[in-house]
């Protein structure tokens, strides 16, 4: 508290009140000396008609409307704070047209505006309006403050804007209208902008009026509608944009609208771990889109209005609805400082790992295509990590190569969760390792996914640790017979530790088991179109506590044993169907021996699909039977599997 200013304050009242009498008037105050002096003690509020500059030592405390007039200008020298009431619609700063702002934030020291909380909605953000071309026409009405925009001089300036950081704007106005994050209202490319992040708005990170206006390095992260919008015929330029959707219910990426003007988006990386839409054109908009990479959006281009695809022209060619838009190079926000540590970690999955690595639960990951742990390399996934996969079909998907290693560190209240946005069947590929013990395909034989080598003669060997895992929507379909399942493992060696896992919603198997001989404890298995357990190639593990729920007509078996018997072994086995189906199959000569098996609902029991020996499958120590009910075993207690979350 500025002591000093009331002991001041104070005095020129008192003798104020002994030197005028009763018939005195009320002084006369101006309120630009009333607007002055309280910036000189951090509270920016009222009309700014006189130049000033903000002091970086003091701490502004926005408290409503503050609007820089015509023909006046506001400095905001770097490392300035301005903290903004919660206040609404009735709190943001405005700068009118043939005013100018110039915030000289640095890469290492930026200029910071946001509530206190930053949440969402709190106050209204940075409104700039100019004198440029827009198709609203000269001196149209702002939607925000009934503000004047608009002329005719392209080339008009309304300041620098350089290294800035918005939080919590987007404020309501009415139902159909929000404060922005920034606001260009007409505003001429003579205005430099420069390095500037908007965080956790609950309306647009950026909009576009009409204007020229170009800006360099955008960071845009969980705005609740547009990240980057724009309308009325802007044609600037936006080189580099960061975009980041962790919260769902979002709107877009990018937003067109109205005349196209064919503004251009030199390098723009859009990053969502919860599905949307990433580029929607509405009417005749448009636009010229260079190095584009989207990731996890469920819809890449949406054409509102049935717009020609022509007018959005990306690397060279017409846009597509149907082209993934992953091969462009992502734009490096590495030495982006500006963001001052406020930005969402987000990690691209992508390629061959050929040094050790470590996931972590404080980062967002998005798995895009082939991740591959090559030989004698560990990969280690911490508790609590998730992991997005695009739906990318058979391109997505992690494999474990042989002589590599996976290490899942999941809790049973903190799983490791690896999953499309949407969980659908067939979104992508699932977790493939491929270990060196024995198998009837051989020694190096070759997998029917990815074509990876796997097969030896060491069955103790170690692919490595899986705890606590949870995978959903895996299945996507290689050929007309061949799909991925959630987890594939191809000759892995009985050191391997694999226990709670969960495959849910797969579009083929839960898991398979292609030879070797690793064992497997705690299996939850729910609505995986094919089968829950597959095995082949004289895999002889054992698998402890499996669970099955069929409640999607349409699968294929609960378990299916193909080829070689090699005798595995399941202790504890509940698989119940609410859509009939058949529970165990066993192909050619394949059998197992299974103890204390409880089946529900299923309108097939055993199937000896190739006529093998009922005595190839021994149930609680007896031949199997086709007329048994199998429903007098103890079902497997599902109720401490935390690990499996939501879905018990």
């Amino acid at each position: 508290m500025n002591y000093k200013f009331i002991g001041i304050t104070a005095l020129v009242a008192l003798f104020t009140l002994f030197s005028c009498d009763d018939s005195d008037p009320d002084p006369i105050v101006n309120p630009t000396d009333e607007v002055v002096k309280n910036l000189k003690i951090g509270v920016m509020n009222g009309t700014l008609e006189e130049d000033f500059t903000l002091n970086a030592s003091t701490n502004y405390d926005l408290t409503g409307s503050f609007i820089v007039a015509d023909g006046v200008t506001l400095t905001i020298p770097a490392g300035t704070q301005i903290v903004a009431d919660k206040g609404g619609v009735d709190v943001y700063i405005a700068v009118l047209k043939g005013g100018k702002i110039n915030i000289n934030g640095t890469d290492s020291n930026p200029v910071v505006m946001s509530s206190v909380d930053g949440s969402p909605g709190d106050w209204g953000g940075l409104t700039l309006c100019g004198k440029a071309t827009t198709s609203a026409g000269v001196d149209a009405e702002a939607e925000v403050g009934g503000f004047i925009y608009g002329g005719t001089e392209d080339t008009d300036s309304s300041g620098v804007i350089k290294n800035l950081v918005i939080i919590g704007t987007g404020a309501q106005i009415s139902l159909d209208s929000q404060y922005n994050g920034v606001s260009f209202y007409a505003v001429g490319s003579g205005t430099i902008v420069e390095n500037v992040a908007v965080i956790n708005g609950s309306d647009d990170g950026v909009e576009f009026f009409g204007g020229t206006v170009s800006v360099e390095n955008l960071y845009l992260e969980n705005n609740e509608d547009d990240a980057i919008d724009w309308t009325e015929g802007w044609n600037g330029t936006v080189d580099n944009a960061y975009v980041v959707h962790t919260i769902e219910g979002f709107s877009t990426v990018v937003e067109a609208d109205k005349a196209n003007g064919n503004p251009k988006i030199n390098n723009l990386t859009a990053l969502s771990t919860v599905g949307g839409t990433a580029l929607q054109f509405k009417l005749e908009s448009g636009a010229t889109i260079s190095n584009l990479y989207l990731s996890g959006y469920d819809t890449n281009i949406d054409m509102k209005d049935n717009g020609a695809l022509s007018n959005v022209v990306i690397d060279g060619v017409a846009a597509t609805t149907t082209d993934s838009y992953n091969a462009g190079t992502l734009v490096d926000i590495s030495n982006w400082n500006f963001i001052n540590g406020q930005y969402v970690a987000l990690e691209v999955l992508n390629g061959d790992l050929t040094s050790n690595k470590t996931l972590t639960a404080n980062t967002n990951y998005s798995l895009t295509g082939s991740y591959i742990v090559q030989d004698g390399v560990t990969l280690t996934i911490e508790a609590g990590t998730k992991i997005t996969a695009d739906k990318g079909g058979v391109d997505v998907y992690i494999a474990v190569l042989k002589g590599g290693k996976i290490d899942i560190q999941g809790t049973k209240n903190n799983p490791v969760v690896m999953s499309s946005v949407n969980e659908s069947p067939g979104d992508w590929g699932g977790l493939t390792i491929c270990g060196k013990a024995t198998t009837t395909a051989g020694v190096d034989a070759e997998a029917e996914v990815g074509g990876f080598i796997y097969g030896g003669t060491d069955d103790t060997d170690n692919s490595g640790s899986i705890k606590n895992l949870v995978i959903k929507g895996t299945g996507a379909q290689i050929s007309l017979d061949s799909q991925y399942n959630g987890v594939s493992l191809y000759a892995v060696g009985s050191e391997t530790v694999i226990e709670n896992i969960a495959v849910i919603n797969g579009a083929d198997d839960g898991i398979e088991f292609f030879g070797g001989t690793v064992s497997v404890s705690n299996i939850y298995l729910e609505n995986n179109d094919d089968d829950a357990v597959d095995w082949t190639e004289g895999w002889n593990g054992t698998v402890t506590n499996t669970y099955i729920s069929h409640t999607v007509p349409g699968f294929s078996t609960a378990f299916e044993g193909d080829k070689v018997n090699n005798n595995p072994k399941f202790i504890n086995v509940t698989a119940i169907s609410t859509v009939d189906g058949t529970a165990l199959q066993f192909k050619l000569e394949s059998g197992a021996t299974i103890t204390n098996l409880y089946l529900e609902g299923y309108a097939k029991n055993i199937d000896m699909k190739d006529n093998g020996a009922l005595s190839n499958v021994q149930i609680d120590g007896a031949d199997a039977s086709t007329t048994n009910a199998y429903n007098t075993g103890t079902k497997v207690d599902i109720s401490s599997w935390s690990w499996i979350g939501s879905e018990l």
